[in-house]
Protein backbone atom coordinates (compact mmCIF):
# COMPACT_ATOMS: atom_id res chain seq x y z
CA UNK A 1 0.00 0.00 0.00
CA UNK A 2 1.61 3.27 -1.10
CA UNK A 3 1.89 6.48 0.90
CA UNK A 4 -0.57 8.42 -1.29
CA UNK A 5 -3.29 5.83 -0.79
CA UNK A 6 -2.65 5.70 2.94
CA UNK A 7 -2.89 9.48 3.13
CA UNK A 8 -6.09 9.55 1.10
CA UNK A 9 -7.76 6.87 3.22
CA UNK A 10 -6.62 8.56 6.46
CA UNK A 11 -8.09 11.90 5.38
CA UNK A 12 -11.35 10.26 4.27
CA UNK A 13 -11.66 8.32 7.51
CA UNK A 14 -10.91 11.31 9.73
CA UNK A 15 -13.11 13.57 7.63
CA UNK A 16 -16.09 11.28 8.20
CA UNK A 17 -16.27 12.54 11.79
CA UNK A 18 -14.94 16.09 11.71
CA UNK A 19 -15.92 17.11 15.23
CA UNK A 20 -14.30 14.13 16.90
CA UNK A 21 -11.16 14.49 14.81
CA UNK A 22 -10.95 18.22 15.57
CA UNK A 23 -11.31 17.70 19.31
CA UNK A 24 -8.65 14.97 19.24
CA UNK A 25 -6.30 17.19 17.28
CA UNK A 26 -7.00 20.07 19.67
CA UNK A 27 -5.26 18.21 22.47
CA UNK A 28 -2.08 17.97 20.36
CA UNK A 29 -2.40 21.61 19.27
CA UNK A 30 -2.63 22.84 22.86
CA UNK A 31 0.22 20.60 24.00
CA UNK A 32 2.59 21.68 21.23
CA UNK A 33 1.59 25.34 21.64
CA UNK A 34 2.35 25.14 25.34
CA UNK A 35 5.76 23.58 24.73
CA UNK A 36 6.71 26.07 22.00
CA UNK A 37 5.56 29.14 23.93
CA UNK A 38 7.14 28.08 27.23
CA UNK A 39 10.50 27.28 25.63
CA UNK A 40 10.35 30.52 23.63
CA UNK A 41 9.61 32.56 26.75
CA UNK A 42 12.41 30.79 28.62
CA UNK A 43 14.93 31.54 25.88
CA UNK A 44 13.69 35.11 25.63
CA UNK A 45 14.07 35.61 29.38
CA UNK A 46 17.58 34.18 29.23
CA UNK A 47 18.52 36.52 26.40
CA UNK A 48 17.02 39.52 28.22
CA UNK A 49 18.88 38.79 31.45
CA UNK A 50 22.16 38.13 29.63
CA UNK A 51 21.86 41.35 27.63
CA UNK A 52 21.08 43.32 30.77
CA UNK A 53 24.15 41.95 32.52
CA UNK A 54 26.32 42.58 29.47
CA UNK A 55 25.01 46.14 29.20
CA UNK A 56 26.41 46.91 32.65
CA UNK A 57 29.85 47.19 31.09
CA UNK A 58 32.71 45.10 29.76
CA UNK A 59 35.04 42.78 31.70
CA UNK A 60 33.48 43.74 35.03
CA UNK A 61 34.51 42.50 38.46
CA UNK A 62 32.46 43.25 41.58
CA UNK A 63 33.63 43.28 45.21
CA UNK A 64 31.09 43.23 48.04
CA UNK A 65 31.00 42.49 51.73
CA UNK A 66 30.28 38.85 52.58
CA UNK A 67 27.32 39.04 54.93
CA UNK A 68 27.59 35.35 55.82
CA UNK A 69 30.86 35.91 57.71
CA UNK A 70 30.53 36.83 61.38
CA UNK A 71 31.84 40.32 62.18
CA UNK A 72 32.85 40.89 58.56
CA UNK A 73 34.67 44.17 58.09
CA UNK A 74 32.77 46.63 55.88
CA UNK A 75 34.03 47.77 52.52
CA UNK A 76 35.46 51.27 52.73
CA UNK A 77 36.57 53.98 50.38
CA UNK A 78 40.14 53.21 51.48
CA UNK A 79 39.75 49.66 50.12
CA UNK A 80 38.74 51.09 46.76
CA UNK A 81 41.61 53.59 46.84
CA UNK A 82 44.10 50.78 47.53
CA UNK A 83 42.87 48.87 44.48
CA UNK A 84 42.92 52.02 42.37
CA UNK A 85 46.47 52.81 43.47
CA UNK A 86 47.56 49.42 42.13
CA UNK A 87 46.57 50.34 38.56
CA UNK A 88 50.01 51.84 37.92
CA UNK A 89 51.72 48.52 38.65
CA UNK A 90 48.95 46.21 37.40
CA UNK A 91 48.38 45.30 33.78
CA UNK A 92 45.03 43.64 34.47
CA UNK A 93 42.99 46.40 36.17
CA UNK A 94 41.81 49.29 33.96
CA UNK A 95 39.58 51.38 36.28
CA UNK A 96 37.91 51.28 39.69
CA UNK A 97 34.68 52.87 40.97
CA UNK A 98 33.41 52.61 44.56
CA UNK A 99 29.68 53.05 45.11
CA UNK A 100 27.33 53.43 48.04
CA UNK A 101 23.84 52.20 47.29
CA UNK A 102 20.56 52.72 49.09
CA UNK A 103 16.86 53.11 48.38
CA UNK A 104 15.08 56.38 48.95
CA UNK A 105 12.14 58.48 47.81
CA UNK A 106 12.48 61.27 45.28
CA UNK A 107 9.84 63.99 45.27
CA UNK A 108 8.88 66.57 42.65
CA UNK A 109 5.92 68.94 42.96
CA UNK A 110 3.95 66.59 45.22
CA UNK A 111 4.73 63.48 43.16
CA UNK A 112 7.05 60.88 44.66
CA UNK A 113 8.75 57.72 43.40
CA UNK A 114 10.93 55.06 45.00
CA UNK A 115 14.42 54.93 43.48
CA UNK A 116 17.72 53.14 43.81
CA UNK A 117 20.28 55.75 44.81
CA UNK A 118 23.94 55.28 43.85
CA UNK A 119 26.68 57.53 45.14
CA UNK A 120 29.87 56.96 43.18
CA UNK A 121 32.85 58.49 41.38
CA UNK A 122 33.40 59.72 37.83
CA UNK A 123 34.86 56.37 36.74
CA UNK A 124 31.47 54.74 37.26
CA UNK A 125 30.14 56.11 33.97
CA UNK A 126 32.77 54.42 31.81
CA UNK A 127 33.03 51.24 33.88
CA UNK A 128 29.28 50.63 33.93
CA UNK A 129 28.71 51.89 30.40
CA UNK A 130 26.27 54.64 31.41
CA UNK A 131 24.91 56.42 28.32
CA UNK A 132 23.00 59.69 28.58
CA UNK A 133 20.13 60.79 26.34
CA UNK A 134 20.43 64.40 27.51
CA UNK A 135 22.47 66.52 29.90
CA UNK A 136 25.79 65.38 31.32
CA UNK A 137 27.37 63.29 34.05
CA UNK A 138 28.63 65.02 37.17
CA UNK A 139 32.11 66.57 37.06
CA UNK A 140 35.18 66.42 39.26
CA UNK A 141 34.18 69.82 40.65
CA UNK A 142 30.76 68.42 41.62
CA UNK A 143 32.53 65.52 43.36
CA UNK A 144 35.10 67.67 45.18
CA UNK A 145 32.49 70.15 46.44
CA UNK A 146 29.73 67.64 47.23
CA UNK A 147 27.35 69.49 44.91
CA UNK A 148 23.67 68.55 45.04
CA UNK A 149 23.38 67.24 41.49
CA UNK A 150 21.87 64.02 40.20
CA UNK A 151 21.65 61.93 37.04
CA UNK A 152 18.39 60.01 36.80
CA UNK A 153 17.12 56.97 34.87
CA UNK A 154 14.39 57.06 32.24
CA UNK A 155 11.81 55.35 34.46
CA UNK A 156 12.40 57.89 37.23
CA UNK A 157 11.84 60.69 34.71
CA UNK A 158 8.63 59.06 33.49
CA UNK A 159 7.32 58.67 37.03
CA UNK A 160 8.12 62.20 38.16
CA UNK A 161 7.81 64.22 34.96
CA UNK A 162 5.15 62.54 32.78
CA UNK A 163 4.23 65.87 31.13
CA UNK A 164 7.55 67.69 31.33
CA UNK A 165 9.62 67.42 28.12
CA UNK A 166 12.72 69.07 29.59
CA UNK A 167 13.90 67.08 32.59
CA UNK A 168 17.45 68.44 32.86
CA UNK A 169 17.52 71.47 35.16
CA UNK A 170 14.50 70.44 37.25
CA UNK A 171 14.73 70.53 41.06
CA UNK A 172 13.82 67.45 43.11
CA UNK A 173 13.90 66.60 46.80
CA UNK A 174 15.51 63.62 48.52
CA UNK A 175 15.38 63.63 52.28
CA UNK A 176 15.69 67.26 53.35
CA UNK A 177 17.91 68.20 50.42
CA UNK A 178 17.14 69.74 47.06
CA UNK A 179 18.99 68.32 44.04
CA UNK A 180 19.33 69.59 40.50
CA UNK A 181 18.95 67.06 37.69
CA UNK A 182 21.91 67.45 35.33
CA UNK A 183 21.57 64.32 33.19
CA UNK A 184 19.09 61.74 31.93
CA UNK A 185 20.25 58.13 31.41
CA UNK A 186 19.21 56.58 28.10
CA UNK A 187 16.44 54.02 28.35
CA UNK A 188 17.88 50.58 28.93
CA UNK A 189 14.69 48.57 29.35
CA UNK A 190 14.24 45.25 31.12
CA UNK A 191 13.36 44.41 34.67
CA UNK A 192 16.38 42.30 35.52
CA UNK A 193 18.75 43.32 38.29
CA UNK A 194 21.15 46.03 37.25
CA UNK A 195 18.93 48.08 34.94
CA UNK A 196 19.66 51.82 35.20
CA UNK A 197 16.12 52.95 34.40
CA UNK A 198 15.14 53.32 38.05
CA UNK A 199 18.50 54.58 39.30
CA UNK A 200 19.63 57.97 40.53
CA UNK A 201 23.38 58.57 40.36
CA UNK A 202 25.15 61.34 42.26
CA UNK A 203 28.65 62.07 43.59
CA UNK A 204 29.71 59.71 46.38
CA UNK A 205 30.78 62.70 48.49
CA UNK A 206 27.32 64.21 48.12
CA UNK A 207 25.60 60.98 49.13
CA UNK A 208 27.79 60.52 52.20
CA UNK A 209 27.47 64.13 53.36
CA UNK A 210 23.77 64.74 52.68
CA UNK A 211 22.02 61.36 52.64
CA UNK A 212 23.98 58.66 54.48
CA UNK A 213 22.97 58.42 58.15
CA UNK A 214 25.54 55.93 59.44
CA UNK A 215 26.93 56.81 62.85
CA UNK A 216 30.14 54.87 62.20
CA UNK A 217 32.26 53.93 59.20
CA UNK A 218 31.51 57.18 57.41
CA UNK A 219 33.60 56.03 54.46
CA UNK A 220 31.77 52.71 54.24
CA UNK A 221 30.60 51.74 50.75
CA UNK A 222 28.34 49.03 49.34
CA UNK A 223 30.23 47.85 46.27
CA UNK A 224 33.48 48.24 44.36
CA UNK A 225 33.22 47.89 40.59
CA UNK A 226 36.29 47.53 38.44
CA UNK A 227 36.97 46.75 34.82
CA UNK A 228 39.73 44.42 33.69
CA UNK A 229 41.88 45.47 30.77
CA UNK A 230 40.65 42.52 28.67
CA UNK A 231 38.56 39.35 28.99
CA UNK A 232 41.76 37.32 29.30
CA UNK A 233 42.95 39.37 32.28
CA UNK A 234 39.80 38.96 34.42
CA UNK A 235 41.20 36.01 36.41
CA UNK A 236 44.45 37.89 37.04
CA UNK A 237 42.51 40.97 38.14
CA UNK A 238 40.46 38.88 40.57
CA UNK A 239 43.62 37.34 42.05
CA UNK A 240 45.20 40.79 42.51
CA UNK A 241 42.06 42.23 44.09
CA UNK A 242 41.81 39.33 46.53
CA UNK A 243 45.44 39.80 47.55
CA UNK A 244 44.90 43.52 48.18
CA UNK A 245 41.70 43.00 50.14
CA UNK A 246 43.20 40.19 52.25
CA UNK A 247 46.12 42.44 53.11
CA UNK A 248 43.88 45.37 54.09
CA UNK A 249 41.49 43.22 56.13
CA UNK A 250 44.32 41.25 57.78
CA UNK A 251 43.10 37.92 56.44
CA UNK A 252 45.65 35.09 56.26
CA UNK A 253 46.18 33.39 52.91
CA UNK A 254 44.16 30.32 53.89
CA UNK A 255 41.69 32.26 56.01
CA UNK A 256 38.00 32.95 55.39
CA UNK A 257 37.50 36.10 53.32
CA UNK A 258 34.98 38.61 54.64
CA UNK A 259 34.33 39.84 51.11
CA UNK A 260 33.18 38.27 47.85
CA UNK A 261 34.58 38.83 44.38
CA UNK A 262 32.37 38.07 41.38
CA UNK A 263 33.07 38.52 37.71
CA UNK A 264 30.53 39.49 35.10
CA UNK A 265 31.17 36.16 33.39
CA UNK A 266 30.32 34.25 36.58
CA UNK A 267 27.11 36.23 37.05
CA UNK A 268 26.12 35.61 33.43
CA UNK A 269 26.88 31.89 33.75
CA UNK A 270 24.80 31.64 36.93
CA UNK A 271 21.88 33.52 35.38
CA UNK A 272 22.06 31.31 32.29
CA UNK A 273 22.09 28.17 34.41
CA UNK A 274 19.04 29.31 36.38
CA UNK A 275 17.08 30.22 33.25
CA UNK A 276 18.05 26.92 31.63
CA UNK A 277 16.61 25.02 34.59
CA UNK A 278 13.50 27.21 34.55
CA UNK A 279 13.04 26.66 30.80
CA UNK A 280 13.36 22.90 31.16
CA UNK A 281 10.90 22.98 34.07
CA UNK A 282 8.35 25.00 32.10
CA UNK A 283 8.84 22.82 29.02
CA UNK A 284 8.38 19.68 31.11
CA UNK A 285 5.11 20.95 32.55
CA UNK A 286 3.90 21.92 29.07
CA UNK A 287 4.86 18.48 27.73
CA UNK A 288 2.37 16.90 30.11
CA UNK A 289 -0.44 18.41 28.04
CA UNK A 290 1.09 16.71 24.99
CA UNK A 291 0.81 13.36 26.77
CA UNK A 292 -2.81 14.13 27.53
CA UNK A 293 -3.31 14.82 23.84
CA UNK A 294 -1.66 11.48 23.05
CA UNK A 295 -4.08 9.69 25.36
CA UNK A 296 -6.89 11.42 23.47
CA UNK A 297 -5.52 10.01 20.21
CA UNK A 298 -5.42 6.51 21.67
CA UNK A 299 -8.97 6.83 22.97
CA UNK A 300 -10.36 8.03 19.64
CA UNK A 301 -8.48 5.40 17.65
CA UNK A 302 -9.82 2.66 19.92
CA UNK A 303 -13.34 3.98 19.36
CA UNK A 304 -12.61 4.05 15.64
CA UNK A 305 -11.53 0.39 15.70
CA UNK A 306 -14.80 -0.62 17.38
CA UNK A 307 -16.90 1.40 14.94
CA UNK A 308 -15.05 0.05 11.91
CA UNK A 309 -14.84 -3.61 12.96
CA UNK A 310 -17.01 -4.80 10.09
CA UNK A 311 -14.98 -2.72 7.63
CA UNK A 312 -11.77 -4.30 8.93
CA UNK A 313 -13.26 -7.77 8.64
CA UNK A 314 -14.37 -7.11 5.07
CA UNK A 315 -10.95 -5.74 4.07
CA UNK A 316 -9.20 -8.78 5.54
CA UNK A 317 -11.68 -11.13 3.88
CA UNK A 318 -10.78 -9.51 0.55
CA UNK A 319 -7.08 -10.15 1.12
CA UNK A 320 -5.82 -7.23 3.22
CA UNK A 321 -2.85 -8.27 5.36
CA UNK A 322 -2.36 -7.46 9.04
CA UNK A 323 0.39 -5.04 8.05
CA UNK A 324 -2.04 -3.18 5.74
CA UNK A 325 -4.57 -2.68 8.55
CA UNK A 326 -1.78 -1.74 10.97
CA UNK A 327 -0.39 0.82 8.50
CA UNK A 328 -3.82 2.34 7.90
CA UNK A 329 -4.57 3.04 11.56
CA UNK A 330 -0.99 4.08 12.33
CA UNK A 331 -1.12 6.55 9.47
CA UNK A 332 -4.33 8.07 10.80
CA UNK A 333 -2.81 8.67 14.24
CA UNK A 334 0.37 9.95 12.60
CA UNK A 335 -1.66 12.39 10.51
CA UNK A 336 -3.40 13.73 13.61
CA UNK A 337 -0.06 14.19 15.39
CA UNK A 338 1.60 15.88 12.41
CA UNK A 339 -1.19 18.33 11.58
CA UNK A 340 -1.83 19.03 15.26
CA UNK A 341 1.90 19.65 15.75
CA UNK A 342 2.13 22.14 12.88
CA UNK A 343 -0.96 24.01 14.05
CA UNK A 344 0.41 23.95 17.60
CA UNK A 345 3.69 25.55 16.45
CA UNK A 346 1.75 28.40 14.82
CA UNK A 347 -0.46 28.78 17.90
CA UNK A 348 2.57 28.73 20.20
CA UNK A 349 4.27 31.42 18.11
CA UNK A 350 1.14 33.53 18.42
CA UNK A 351 1.07 33.10 22.21
CA UNK A 352 4.73 34.13 22.46
CA UNK A 353 4.02 37.31 20.48
CA UNK A 354 1.12 38.17 22.77
CA UNK A 355 3.45 37.71 25.75
CA UNK A 356 6.00 40.00 24.09
CA UNK A 357 3.38 42.74 23.59
CA UNK A 358 2.10 42.41 27.16
CA UNK A 359 5.66 42.58 28.51
CA UNK A 360 6.40 45.68 26.43
CA UNK A 361 3.27 47.40 27.73
CA UNK A 362 4.59 46.81 31.25
CA UNK A 363 8.00 48.38 30.42
CA UNK A 364 9.69 44.97 30.44
CA UNK A 365 11.94 43.86 27.61
CA UNK A 366 11.09 40.25 26.82
CA UNK A 367 11.42 38.90 23.30
CA UNK A 368 10.40 35.21 23.20
CA UNK A 369 12.62 33.27 20.82
CA UNK A 370 10.89 30.63 18.69
CA UNK A 371 14.01 28.99 17.30
CA UNK A 372 14.21 26.29 14.63
CA UNK A 373 15.33 23.66 17.14
CA UNK A 374 12.24 24.34 19.29
CA UNK A 375 9.96 24.03 16.25
CA UNK A 376 11.61 20.77 15.17
CA UNK A 377 11.55 19.38 18.71
CA UNK A 378 7.87 20.15 19.19
CA UNK A 379 6.90 18.81 15.75
CA UNK A 380 8.90 15.60 16.13
CA UNK A 381 7.53 15.11 19.63
CA UNK A 382 3.95 15.53 18.40
CA UNK A 383 4.54 13.00 15.61
CA UNK A 384 6.10 10.61 18.11
CA UNK A 385 3.10 11.01 20.41
CA UNK A 386 0.79 10.22 17.50
CA UNK A 387 2.78 7.10 16.63
CA UNK A 388 3.25 5.83 20.17
CA UNK A 389 -0.37 6.26 21.21
CA UNK A 390 -1.58 4.89 17.89
CA UNK A 391 0.33 1.62 18.13
CA UNK A 392 -2.04 -0.20 20.49
CA UNK A 393 -5.27 0.64 18.61
CA UNK A 394 -3.58 -0.20 15.29
CA UNK A 395 -2.33 -3.57 16.53
CA UNK A 396 -5.75 -4.33 17.99
CA UNK A 397 -7.33 -3.62 14.61
CA UNK A 398 -4.74 -5.70 12.75
CA UNK A 399 -5.30 -8.74 15.00
CA UNK A 400 -9.05 -8.93 14.43
CA UNK A 401 -10.16 -12.23 12.89
CA UNK A 402 -12.12 -11.66 9.64
CA UNK A 403 -14.97 -14.03 10.59
CA UNK A 404 -15.43 -12.55 14.04
CA UNK A 405 -15.20 -9.03 12.65
CA UNK A 406 -17.86 -9.69 10.03
CA UNK A 407 -20.22 -11.10 12.68
CA UNK A 408 -20.02 -7.89 14.71
CA UNK A 409 -23.24 -5.90 14.68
Amino acid sequence: MNIRRLLTEAIQSLNSNKLRTSLTMLGIVIGVAAVVSMLAIGKGAQSSITNTIQSLGANLVFIARDGTVTNAAPLTLMDSNAIENSIGTSSSIAAVAPSDQMSTTMVYSGTSTYVQLIGTTLSYQSIRNIKLSSGSFFTQDDYDNSNSVAVIGSQVATNLFPKTPQVVGQKVTMGNNVFTIIGLIANQGGSAAGTSDNQVILPLTTAQVRLVTRSSFKDQISLISLSATSPDSIDTAIAEVKAIMQSRHNIPTNGKNDFTVLSQEAITATATSVTDILTIFLGGIAAISLLVGGIGIMNIMLVSVVERTREIGLRKALGARDSDILSQFMFESLFIGLVGGLLGVLFGWGISQVIRVLASSGSTTLNPVVSLDVVLLATIFSIAVGLVFGIYPARRAARLEPVEALRTE
